[in-house]
């Protein structure tokens, strides 16, 4: 029996009075209380049976598919996760095994009983003649009476009580809909993706610029799969913010799909993983966590913008949902489809292996073209002290807004300020918490810590020097951008696109619908702005910081760069009008600007292969790092020690560490960071495996394995 705890394995139970089956959710006693969980199998016959507790009851809920079964002990063998914890994400909605309650309603009885009649009865017993059943207040509603009447009817035996099929979850999508007309080379590639669908596990590589239709591409695989009788599942990095590529969907296919995410109510989600389960819910659209859901009949999994970095779990489970859809399609054996205008540098070695294929999809889409992209070099052309726009940039903004387009300044640092310091003492105002500087959110009136919530007003004194309000506010955040913009443009309509300002779907969806309608002239955002959005009067993109990310240690930060920046920049010119991107810049000859500028995507992706393999690095070497963390630092250190003291020695393994993570103290819980480097033919969850067996934590450190490391914090 596997339960969905971080437990070690699966546990012995004694079947009871009810068969069972691999799969099927059942209640079992553990300690004093029952919990849910899923038969895994027989037991091996190891444990005395009169030892074993019987299971409680077997639950009404569609069994767990086979399939998920063994995806569930794939991801817990690659990640070093227990199964359970695993398990947990594939049952992440407890009250979706509770019988489902039956729909009541109320109709005429055929022969009713004698009984007293009154006026008020007859208009109720009228209503329910030329009525569908109804329920009990509805009935009384059309009767125009009040709820005791049908009460005292159904009583009398005149009323019965039946029970409704309920309604369907999900409208099914409309195959029948128009299509968007597809290009000659749009139309090879669709046509690749439906054939596809015909031979089993394969992934298709869609590597489109920004603009080429790529979705309409693969929403013909989505309508094949479908008209197949299969389910879809498109799993979006942020599907809270794709109000457009729903809508996309909606005119595509007559409907919405089923949703899956976090902000999610209760009841939509129980909704949904039923309909999954039980097939209804023909396609899913969600977040990476949707790879979990109960499919019994999955047929092709798309993975939009396949690059983006909030498809990797780094907490709990770790886990790619671009690499795990993979893993799910092949023990499904059936396509994945993963698409982006900057591919992943993991799938484009893929692709060069002869592994995945590829679908190029060079030009945008209705003749539209690319932007000219030009890097404004800081150095000769600095903004006025105390200013954060350059000459350049703000002599652009001024042609557009005469012009009457649209413009968007680009900052990935929200807020007002990233750092706050006194200017008498230089004392910088720092989380208790977290080994981070608060930022100031002026609009809120507070310092925030960005890591781990915590938040202060600011302080009317310095805590160090006991200074009086002699704070300075260093560096720019969105907040602060928007604020120069408002004194350069003071009759344009500026806006302000955070996660802090798009908190929820609906208020993405608004923030699009504002833009779109021209409801707004600026919009200064964080990398959101950045998620495939189409605006056709938006034909100016300002970077104020473009080598924002470009410094730090970590491997794939001039990747993530390039594909950040390709990707806003990619915001401009969507339609007839032309557009422009300026990179403002104090490194203007880095290889990642010189890619821009030139457009040469290819050559720069090839030196970031080369460095990668000549330094042993993914995707053609192996990474795994260990994070150990608590209270007590003198532990954790003594800990890390003595799993020093027992790292593995073996050819082609290098160990490097203990070191403070550079997150050294985060919620509270003191950080120090092992990072294994190893070559591909090395079994590296084995060897992980076998060193942390030789060294077992104290109770008090929490041990995190996060095989293939995104982030390095």
């Amino acid at each position: 029996m596997m339960l969905p705890l971080p437990l070690g394995g699966a546990y012995d139970y004694a079947v009871g009075d009810e068969a069972l089956r691999p799969g099927d959710f059942v209640e079992v006693p553990l300690g004093n209380r029952l919990v849910a969980g899923v038969v895994w199998g027989a037991g091996d016959g190891r444990v005395d049976m009169a030892k074993l507790r019987p299971v409680a009851h077997r639950l009404s809920a569609r069994h767990l598919p086979e399939v998920s079964r063994r995806f569930v002990d794939w991801v817990a063998a690659y990640t070093l996760a227990p199964p359970g914890a695993v398990l947990k994400m594939a049952m992440s909605v407890p009250s979706a095994l509770e019988p489902v309650p039956p729909i009541l309603a109320l109709r005429l009885a055929a022969a009713p009983p004698a009984f007293k009649d009154t006026a008020a009865r007859r208009k109720v017993m009228e209503a329910a003649g030329r009525l569908p059943p109804l329920s009990a207040a509805d009935l009384a509603r059309e009767a125009g009476v009040g709820p005791a009447v049908v009460k005292g009817l159904v009583e009398a035996g005149v009323l019965d009580v039946v029970e409704l099929p309920p309604p369907p979850a999900f409208a099914p999508p409309d195959l029948q809909a128009p299509r968007a007309e597809l290009s000659p080379g749009q139309q090879d590639g669709a046509d690749t993706l439906v054939a596809a669908l015909g031979g089993g596990f394969s992934v298709q590589l869609i590597d489109g610029v920004t603009g080429s239709g790529k979705t309409e591409v693969y929403f013909e695989a989505v309508a094949e799969a479908l008209a197949r009788g299969k389910q879809v599942l498109v799993l979006l990095p942020e599907i809270a913010l794709s109000a457009q590529w729903l809508d996309r969907f909606r005119r595509r296919f007559g409907v919405r799909p089923a949703m899956w995410h976090s902000d999610l109510g209760d009841a939509t989600r129980r909704k949904t993983w039923r309909a999954v389960a039980s097939g209804e819910a023909a396609i899913v659209v969600g977040a990476r966590s949707g790879l979990f859901l109960p499919f019994h009949n999955l047929g092709l999994i798309v993975v939009d913008e396949e690059h983006d970095p909030a498809f990797k779990q780094e907490d709990h489970v770790c886990y790619h949902a671009r690499d795990m859809a993979v893993v799910r399609a092949r023990l499904g054996g059936f396509p994945v489809v993963l698409a982006s205008a900057t591919p992943s540098l993991e799938s484009l070695a893929n692709v060069q292996a002869g592994r995945y294929g590829l679908i190029h999809l060079p030009d945008r889409h209705a003749g539209a073209v690319l932007p000219d992209i030009v890097p404004v070099d800081l150095r000769r052309y600095p903004p006025p002290r105390g200013r954060w726009l350059s000459p350049q940039l703000v002599a652009a903004l001024e042609e557009v807004m005469a012009a009457g387009e649209q413009a968007m300044l680009y900052l990935n640092r929200r807020g007002y300020a990233p750092l706050t310091l006194c200017r008498t003492c230089g004392h910088r105002l720092q989380c208790p918490h977290c080994t981070a500087w608060l930022v100031e959110h002026r609009s809120a009136g507070r310092l925030i810590c960005h890591h781990c919530g915590h938040h202060i007003r600011l302080p009317p004194k310095c805590p160090e020097c006991e200074a009086e309000a002699n704070f300075a506010a260093c560096g720019p955040g969105v907040e602060r951008v928007a604020e120069e913009a408002a004194l350069l443009f003071p009759n344009a309509r500026i806006a302000v696109m955070t996660s802090d300002t798009c908190s929820g779907p609906h208020a993405a969806a608004e923030f699009v619908r504002r833009v779109s309608d021209h409801e707004i002239d600026l919009l200064v955002g964080t990398q959101i702005v950045a998620k495939g959005y189409h605006f056709p009067m938006l034909t100016l993109v300002g970077v104020v910081d473009a080598d924002l990310g470009l410094d730090g240690g970590d491997l794939r930060a001039g990747e993530r760069t390039h594909q950040l920046l390709s990707q806003v920049a990619g915001r401009a010119g969507r339609a007839e009008r032309p557009g422009r991107v300026l990179l403002q810049t104090y490194q203007p000859d880095h290889p990642v600007m010189r890619a821009l500028r030139s457009g040469e995507r290819d050559a720069f992706i090839a030196r970031e292969a080369e460095a990668r393999r000549d330094a042993g690095m993914p995707p053609y070497g192996r990474l795994a790092a260990l994070i150990l963390s608590g209270a007590d630092v003198g532990i954790v250190e003594s800990y890390a020690r003595t799993l020093a003291k027992a790292a593995p020695r073996t050819e082609g393994v290098q160990v490097l560490g203990p070191a403070p993570a550079p997150m050294a103290l985060l919620r509270g819980r003191h950080r120090r960071r092992f990072l294994v480097q190893s070559a591909r033919s090395v079994n590296l969850q084995a060897l992980l495996r076998d060193w942390l067996a030789r060294a077992a934590p104290p109770k008090s450190v929490r041990v995190q394995v996060d095989v293939d490391p995104y982030s390095f914090m």
